[in-house]
């Protein structure tokens, strides 16, 4: 599956005043900003509209609609496309002239309308966001859209180009199952982790947290990829059940956001803290450096479930 991870640099124009989570604002404003730079059909509702299946805004939005599953997919309804990363910073107060960066991943054929999304964040910085200020939002500048390897955009020469090679991702097993050696697995949260709590805990079982490692990179597989990987997931699953948990630092977070389009405030509470494994880790390390860039659970889009794993030791060590 064709992975891009896009970094996107702006620029204030004014001071401006965000929420501590702001995927939600960026979200919002991403949608509306997209919607008008690519809708042909204005005032047509995407569920009636005859150019759904191929309207950038549509696959990204409202993706159940414009998205055909695969023959034969399992599951009930296509992932988006794209994941929001917004500004981890806490901080609600930036002056003018402050930077601060967002980041789009993109995975499969959605990449090839890259220059819609740059484009759409050069509008969003026209339209504004945050709290309004004597009655306005704040305007930013879109000032460079980059990658790890490379920049893609510069304001100052108003071009964009395609990235030279995207990353290509799978969650395939290429080590030995039967290395035996026991190590210990951290996972940190980044962002509230979306999933039902465990039988109403606030546990996350290895066992529990590879299920739900199954169904997130399976369906982006399966829709945006060459088909979900010859797996066993059952029996990878039943053999996560050894695996021990060392430590449980966890946490829940209360997080709401409006939703213009429900008229209501929406509570998008989450999982956040670490947690610690310990065990023969060796055949999930590559699903789990998988979910580690696609994210978990649920509202992906916003830019929930960000986690970031660190191998801690050897127990021989």
């Amino acid at each position: 599956m064709e992975y891009g991870k896009y970094r996107f640099l702006i620029k204030l124009d004014e001071e401006a005043f965000l929420p501590h989570y702001k995927g939600s604002t960026f979200r919002g404003l991403f949608g509306h900003a997209l919607r008008r730079v690519v809708c042909a059909l204005r005032h047509q509702e995407c569920k009636t509209c005859l150019l759904r299946s191929s309207c950038t805004y549509a696959l990204v939005f409202e993706t159940a609609l414009a998205f055909s599953l695969p023959q034969g997919s399992r599951i009930s309804a296509p992932p988006h496309p794209v994941v929001l990363e917004p500004p981890l910073t806490e901080k609600t107060a930036f002056a003018k002239g402050e930077t601060m960066e967002c980041t789009l991943l993109l995975f499969g054929n959605i990449n090839k309308n890259l220059p819609y999304f740059v484009y759409a964040f050069d509008q969003m910085g026209r339209i504004g966001m945050g709290k309004k200020i004597k009655g306005k939002r704040s305007k930013f500048t879109l000032e460079t859209v980059s990658t790890d390897r490379e920049v893609l955009y510069e304001k100052n020469k108003k071009k964009i180009k395609f990235p030279s090679c995207n990353e290509q991702l799978n969650c395939c097993n290429e080590t030995s199952c039967s290395d035996t050696d026991e190590k210990e697995l951290k996972i940190e949260f980044k962002t509230p982790l979306r999933i039902k709590k465990n039988n109403g805990r606030l546990s996350l079982p290895f066992q529990f947290m590879v299920n739900t490692m199954i169904r997130r990179t399976t369906s982006l597989l399966n829709c945006y990829g060459h088909g979900e990987p010859d797996m066993d997931y059952s029996a990878m699953a039943q053999r996560a059940g050894s695996i021990q948990t060392v430590e449980e630092d966890l946490t829940w977070y209360d997080w709401k956001r409006y939703s213009s389009r429900q008229d209501q405030k929406m509570f998008m509470g989450g999982i956040s803290g670490s947690v610690t494994y310990r065990g023969n880790l060796q055949e999930f390390i590559p699903m789990v450096k998988m979910a580690e860039k696609v994210h978990l659970g649920k509202n992906t889009f916003f830019g929930l479930g960000q986690i970031c794993q660190e191998t801690i030791k050897n127990s021989a060590n």
